[in-house]
Formats: structure tokens, C-alpha cells, sequence
């Protein structure tokens, strides 16, 4: 499927891995956000279930195995052109993961891999929307716990 100029939105699956204290971000390596941090992710297969397509992305983007739990958020990331056409339309679900096993690493479509802790968050120039998913993570991961 053409990702750039498609003919309908593409759905995209993402994953905020908490781990304790911390999240793991990823450096993106292509357009869009090429350069810029976000929570590992991508498009979704035809066939492929919502979180075997996370299983799978992050497997291929960062090396790790998880487990993905509960839905965090929905949203679009729509990107226009110069002359107002959409470039890049993606519907994204982003699922609270938890590494069950691996070691982070950055793979394809990526090109590093960092352990933030939240208060370093601000740091990373994130999207607002990537920042706003990371903390809900978070938030759901100490619910979890406690």
C-alpha cells in the first residue's frame, strides 16, 4: 500500500512500553517524522490483528517481545503538502505494552532506541500527541501496579 498521497487513511498500531519508570522512545529513520522521537509502531498488515501488529512492529523496530494490554488512545496523524494535499493520512491505535522479553536495539525504520523516565520527557521534542499517549502510559501502567 502507497503511504504517501493514499487513497484512504491507513491504520497504524503504536507502542508505549513502560517499563518501571521509564518508556522506550524510538528515532525514526523514515518519512514522516524522519529524525524525531515517537513510541514504536507502524502500519498494519491486511489480515493481521490490531496486537499481533504491535507484537510484530516492535519486534522489528526494537528487537523486544511484549505483550500489548490495554488501548491508550485513537487518533489521526494527517500530513499536508505544500499545496494543502494530504501526503500522509494514518488512524493510529497506541496500546500500553509491557517487554516481556529482548533487548532494546534499533532495528528497521528506526535509528536509535532510548529509555526515557517521564520527567525527561519534555526533553525529547516529542509531538504533543506522542507526549500526551506517553504519559497516559504512564499514568495506566502505576494504576496497574498499585
Amino acid at each position: 500500500m502507497k503511504r504517501d498521497y493514499p487513497e484512504q487513511p491507513i491504520v497504524g498500531v503504536g507502542a508505549v512500553i513502560v517499563d518501571r519508570d521509564r518508556v522506550l522512545l524510538v528515532r525514526r529513520a523514515t518519512e514522516p517524522l524522519k529524525g524525531e522521537w515517537s513510541v514504536p509502531g507502524g502500519m498494519l498488515e491486511l489480515g493481521e490483528k490490531l496486537r499481533d501488529g504491535v507484537r510484530r512492529e516492535v519486534l522489528e523496530e526494537t528487537g523486544l517481545h511484549v505483550e500489548p494490554g490495554d488501548v491508550l488512545d485513537v487518533f489521526d496523524s494527517i500530513f499536508r503538502d505544500e499545496q494543502g494535499r494530504t501526503q500522509y493520512h494514518y488512524v493510529l491505535i497506541d496500546y500500553l505494552c509491557r517487554a516481556i522479553s529482548g533487548e532494546a536495539k534499533a532495528g528497521s525504520d528506526v535509528s536509535e532506541v532510548r529509555w526515557v523516565q517521564e520527567d525527561e520527557l519534555a526533553a525529547m521534542g516529542l509531538r504533543d500527541s506522542i507526549e500526551q499517549v506517553v504519559r497516559k502510559g504512564f499514568l495506566r501502567a502505576s494504576q496497574n501496579t498499585s
